[in-house]
C-alpha cells in the first residue's frame, strides 16, 4: 500500500505555479524532437533541422488543443459549462490522448502539404517517440493524483488524496503500457514495411490495451458497460487493422469469398 502524498506544484514563481505535469510534457515534445531528427535521418525524409522543429512546434499546438477539447467537450462537459474559467487551465491536468491524436493527425497533415512529403511517412516515425512521451504523460496523471483505478486490496494500491479506498495505480499501469508500445514500434521501425504500417500497428496496440486497462479504471460507464475511453478505443483497433491490411494489400479468403483491403 502506497499513501500519495505528492505535491503537484515543484516549485512557485509569486503567483504562478510551476507543476510536475507541464514539465513532464514539455519534455516529451523536447525527446521527440530528438528522436524525430534521428529518425527522419534514418529513412531519409526530405526534412531539415529546422523543419523538424516546427513539425514538433505544429503537433504540440494540435495536440493541447485537441487533447484538451476532447477532455472539456467529450468528457468533461458538465463540469466545465459550471466552470468555463476552468477551460484553459491545462495545467491542472485534463488532455485526452484520442483528441490530442485527431489534433496531431490534423497539424501533421497540414504540415505535410506545405512542406510535399509523405503523411505516411511521417505518421510512421512520429508515433514512435508519442508512445514514448504518452508513458511520461501517465506518470503525470499520477504526481496530479487523477485518472485512477477502481478499489482494490492488492499488495500495490494506493491511497489518493480526495478518493475513499485504495486503488489501482492504473496510471502506472498504462505508463507501462505505452513504454511497451514504444518498445515494439522502435524493434520494427527500420523493417521494410509499407508505408503507413508502424502507425497502423501504433493504433491496433493501443486501441486492444487502453480497452483492457479501462477495466480497472474509475470511469463513468456511458454504453453497453463501456467507459467513454473504452467506445474511443475499440473503433481505433479495428481502424488501425483496416489500414494495417490495406496498407500492405492483403487479400483474405472466406469460403469462396476474397476480401481485398
Amino acid at each position: 500500500m502506497f499513501n500519495h502524498n505528492i505535491d503537484p506544484v515543484l516549485f512557485h514563481l509569486g503567483p504562478l505555479e510551476i507543476r510536475y505535469y507541464g514539465i513532464i510534457y514539455a519534455l516529451g515534445f523536447i525527446i521527440a524532437y530528438f528522436f524525430l531528427k534521428r529518425m527522419v535521418a534514418e529513412q531519409k525524409i526530405n526534412l531539415t533541422k529546422d523543419d523538424v522543429g516546427d513539425l514538433i512546434f505544429w503537433i504540440a499546438v494540435g495536440v493541447v488543443i485537441g487533447a484538451r477539447f476532447f477532455h472539456v467537450f467529450v468528457y468533461n462537459a458538465g463540469y466545465y459549462l459550471k466552470n468555463p474559467a476552468e477551460i484553459i487551465m491545462v495545467w491542472h491536468g485534463g488532455l485526452s490522448f484520442h483528441g490530442g491524436l485527431v489534433g496531431a493527425i490534423i497539424a501533421a497533415w497540414v504540415f505535410c502539404r506545405k512542406k510535399k512529403v509523405s503523411l505516411l511517412e511521417i505518421a510512421d516515425i512520429i508515433v514512435i517517440p508519442a508512445a514514448l512521451a504518452l508513458s511520461l504523460g501517465r506518470i503525470a496523471n499520477f504526481i496530479n493524483a487523477e485518472i485512477v483505478g477502481k478499489v482494490t486490496d492488492l499488495p500495490w494500491c494506493v491511497n489518493f488524496p480526495g478518493y475513499e479506498g485504495c486503488r489501482h495505480p492504473s496510471q502506472i499501469y498504462e505508463a507501462f503500457k505505452n513504454f511497451f508500445i514504444f518498445l515494439v514500434l522502435w524493434s520494427i521501425r527500420n523493417l521494410k514495411l509499407a508505408k503507413g504500417s508502424v502507425f497502423s500497428i501504433f493504433l491496433i496496440l493501443y486501441g486492444l490495451l487502453r480497452t483492457l486497462a479501462e477495466f480497472v479504471k474509475d470511469q463513468p460507464i456511458i454504453f453497453a458497460k463501456l467507459t467513454m475511453g473504452q467506445l474511443l478505443s475499440i473503433p481505433m483497433f479495428f481502424l488501425g487493422l483496416f489500414l494495417l491490411l490495406h496498407f500492405n494489400k492483403i487479400e483474405l479468403k472466406i469460403g469462396r469469398v476474397k476480401i481485398k483491403f
